[in-house]
């Protein structure tokens, strides 16, 4: 699977597939610390290549299927080491035309605007090529560099959903950002 989004700056955005599980998981070890207070409890065989390799086959099923979207983040510089991933998952077409938005960035590569450029080129996709019409995002109330990204982009306020997800072992809060397609509203 060789699908690649690039940006005008500094990204390639590349679909991935189970060849890429060493990199993955050096990433993910990387920013194991990092990512914990923001990402579900993981299994320790989460940090295995093996179980790397076979989260990377399911990724590629479910993108077969239509139901995700995801790309991971490598700087024009450095094309062997993953910086990040974005998902569009739990695409729903029909009457909804939706999915939910994510997103994670190496602890050594904040607030350096990668994640707003990514974000901002899977929703370019989304609306253009997947001809989405709202894509949502649900960010904990204290992730104040996640709330950023999704502003940035124009992403709405919703509402709070409260214990919407169960993060780190906690049921947490989530503020509920919304981006329609204008485009398609007409």
């Amino acid at each position: 699977m060789s699908q690649q989004l690039s940006s005008s700056r500094l990204l390639e955005l590349k679909v991935v597939d189970e060849s890429y599980a060493d990199k993955v998981l050096e990433f993910v070890v990387r920013n194991k610390q990092f990512l914990k207070e923001w990402e579900p409890l993981r299994n320790p065989t989460f940090y295995y290549l093996e179980a790397q390799r076979q989260l990377l086959i399911d990724d590629r099923l479910s993108m077969e299927r239509g139901n995700l979207f995801k790309v991971w983040m490598f700087k024009k510089d450095q094309p062997d080491q993953i910086i990040g991933s974005a998902t569009l998952s739990n695409i729903v077409r029909g009457a909804f035309q939706s999915c939910h938005l994510g997103y994670r960035i190496d602890q050594f590569e904040q607030n350096k605007g990668y994640m707003t450029e990514a974000v901002g080129l899977l929703v370019r996709y989304a609306f253009e090529l997947l001809k989405l019409h709202r894509i949502e995002a649900n960010i904990m109330p204290r992730n104040k560099g996640s709330l950023r990204v999704v502003e940035k982009l124009g992403f709405q306020h919703e509402g709070l959903a409260r214990k919407y997800l169960k993060i780190n072992g906690k049921w947490e809060d989530h503020i509920h950002m919304v981006l329609l397609n204008e485009e398609l509203e007409t």
